[in-house]
């Protein structure tokens, strides 16, 4: 065997790192570990943020692989409250929570999104995966976007429910737009007070709003 002179230098900074991966490996518990190793550690030299769940977002192994309202709202969270998402940023988000391929296409799909894509109205049809009906689509979509906890029933701005409610009638395509126009006139005008916000109970419980 050959024998060099040539002596290896370690960076001072290496244990630290391998620290925080392990720890990081931990956390997110990955099916296929040197995958989510190769991703983490091109995050890092990319100096974006690694695929690591935070110890809010932990669930049970059970459910990774199943869309639920509680993993849509992480994925809002990862978002962080920007219009428009790259289509590969959003599928290894995607991906990190360890989420149905086949769904997300579906998604794609069905939206017709291509490399920037519209996050309320990818949220929403994501949401239908899950709804049976147009009011508990957004239902569940409120409760994903709802900034309150605890303290009622989740609510949202009108305008972004007008915006859902619009977006998923024209995707479904079985809704009048005379029917959709005259539901929003109404909840606009008779149910939503000063604040400009429409909680769940406005769409689901006033017998006077039919959505479908």
């Amino acid at each position: 065997m050959p024998q060099t002179d040539k002596q290896i230098c370690i960076p001072p900074e290496l244990p630290e790192l391998l620290k925080q991966f392990t720890k990081a490996a931990i956390r997110s518990q990955p099916q296929d570990l040197i995958q989510w190793a190769a991703d983490y550690f091109g995050a890092m030299s990319r100096g974006e943020i690694p695929p690591v769940r935070e110890r809010s977002e932990r669930v049970a192994l059970s459910n990774w692989a199943e869309l639920t309202p509680e993993l849509l709202k992480i994925l809002h969270s990862r978002v962080g409250g920007r219009l428009i998402v790259h289509a590969d940023e959003l599928a290894q988000m995607w991906k990190v929570l360890n989420l149905p391929t086949d769904l997300f296409n579906s998604v794609m799909n069905v939206g017709r999104f291509a490399e920037e894509i519209e996050w309320l109205k990818f949220l929403a049809l994501a949401c239908s995966s899950l709804g049976v009906t147009i009011a508990k689509t957004l239902k569940i979509v409120c409760e994903v976007l709802s900034s309150d906890h605890d303290s009622g029933p989740p609510r949202i701005p009108f305008s972004t429910f007008q915006f859902l409610y619009t977006y998923i009638a024209e995707v479904d395509g079985e809704i009048s737009a005379s029917h959709v126009s005259r539901m929003l006139n109404y909840i606009e005008q008779e149910v939503i007070g000063p604040d400009g916000l429409i909680k769940v109970n406005d769409f689901t419980q006033n017998p006077r709003v039919r959505l479908e």
